[in-house]
C-alpha cells in the first residue's frame, strides 16, 4: 500500500470513529472508567450546602471565615489495546473482514481514551507479540495506532493469546483499561487471563463472521486454513461435517466466555455484519 492510499485510508476511519467517540462513547467511557481516586484541587469560601467535613480549619482560622478543599477526580487512566493479527483475521463474506472491524473499534476506543486526556497503547499479536506501542496521550499518536493496525504485516499467521497476556503483564505494571479484540479461536489462556484480570480492567471483544460458526451446504469445498496455510477438501453437503465445524465453533466461544468470567472479566460478542456501535454501547452502560 503506497503513502497516498494509507493516509486516505487513516482519515476515513478517522473521520467515522472520532465522529462516534465524540458524539456517542466519549460521555459513557468517562462515566464507566473511573479515575484512581481524588486529588486536592483549590480551597474556595464555604458556600451553603457544601460538606462541613471538607472545611479547610487552616485556612478558615486566617482567614476568619470558612473555606473549604475542593477535589477532582484524579482522571489519567491508560488504555492498552491487544489485536489479534494472525491469519484468521483476513476473513470475512459479507461487508468487511474481521480486521477490518476489529480496526474500527479500535480507533473508536483510542479516540474516546484521548478525549478523556487518558493515554493508549497497542500490542499487536500472533503467536507472538509482533508490535507493541508503549502508552501516550494525542492525536498524533492515536493516528499512527490507527496506521499500524491498517498496514502492519505479521510475521506469523498462527494464535497464541496466552503469549500475548503474557507480555502484557510483564510491561504493564500499573493497572490499565485492557481491550482485547480477536476471534479467540484459541485455547489454554485461561490461567495467564485470570492473572492479568486481577489487576487489570479486561474486556475481550470477540469479532466474528457469521461462517465462523457454521458452513452452508455447498458440496465438496476446498477451504484454506488461514493460519496453517494448508488446503483441505472439504465435504459441506454432509450433515455430520457441518455439525463438527459449528460444534467446534461453540466450544472455542464457550471458552472465550467462561474464561473472561471466571478471571472477572468483560465480554462483548460482535458479528461483522452487526453494529458494533450498539454493541459497544450497551456494554458501557451495564458496566457502568
Amino acid at each position: 500500500m503506497d503513502t497516498k492510499e494509507l493516509l486516505k485510508k487513516v482519515r476515513k476511519i478517522e473521520i467515522k470513529t472520532k465522529r462516534l467517540s465524540n458524539h456517542i462513547f466519549g460521555g459513557e467511557y468517562h462515566s464507566t472508567f473511573k479515575g484512581r481516586g481524588m486529588t486536592f484541587s483549590e480551597v474556595r469560601q464555604y458556600q451553603f450546602g457544601d460538606d462541613v467535613r471538607a472545611i479547610d480549619w487552616n485556612v478558615t482560622a486566617r482567614y476568619n471565615e470558612p473555606y473549604i478543599k475542593v477535589f477532582e477526580e484524579e482522571r489519567e487512566l491508560t488504555m492498552m489495546l491487544m489485536v489479534d493479527i494472525s491469519g484468521s483475521e483476513f476473513f470475512g463474506t459479507s461487508t468487511q473482514f474481521k480486521k477490518d472491524t476489529a480496526t474500527e473499534i479500535a480507533a473508536t476506543l483510542a479516540f474516546s481514551a484521548i478525549q478523556n486526556n487518558d493515554k493508549v497503547g497497542l500490542i499487536l499479536f500472533s503467536d507472538q507479540v509482533e508490535l507493541f506501542i508503549p502508552p501516550k496521550k494525542g492525536k498524533s499518536h492515536v493516528l499512527r495506532i490507527i496506521r499500524e493496525l491498517i498496514e502492519f504485516h505479521p510475521k506469523s499467521k498462527q494464535t497464541n493469546i496466552n503469549e500475548a497476556f503474557k507480555f502484557l503483564s510483564g510491561v504493564m505494571k500499573k493497572k490499565a483499561i485492557v481491550f482485547m479484540l480477536s476471534d479467540f479461536m484459541d485455547e489454554n489462556y485461561e490461567k495467564t487471563l485470570k492473572i492479568v484480570g486481577n489487576k487489570h480492567d479486561v474486556t475481550g471483544i470477540r469479532v466474528y463472521d457469521e461462517f465462523d460458526e457454521k458452513i452452508p451446504n455447498l458440496g465438496m469445498v476446498p477451504m484454506l486454513d488461514s493460519e496453517t496455510q494448508t488446503v483441505n477438501l472439504i465435504n459441506t453437503s454432509s450433515k455430520s461435517v457441518r455439525t463438527h465445524y459449528q460444534a467446534n465453533a461453540l466450544r472455542l466461544k464457550d471458552i472465550f466466555e467462561n474464561a473472561f468470567k471466571r478471571s472477572g472479566s468483560g465480554t462483548i460478542n460482535i458479528r461483522v455484519d452487526e453494529s458494533y456501535v450498539k454493541k459497544l454501547l450497551s456494554y458501557f452502560k451495564n458496566k457502568a
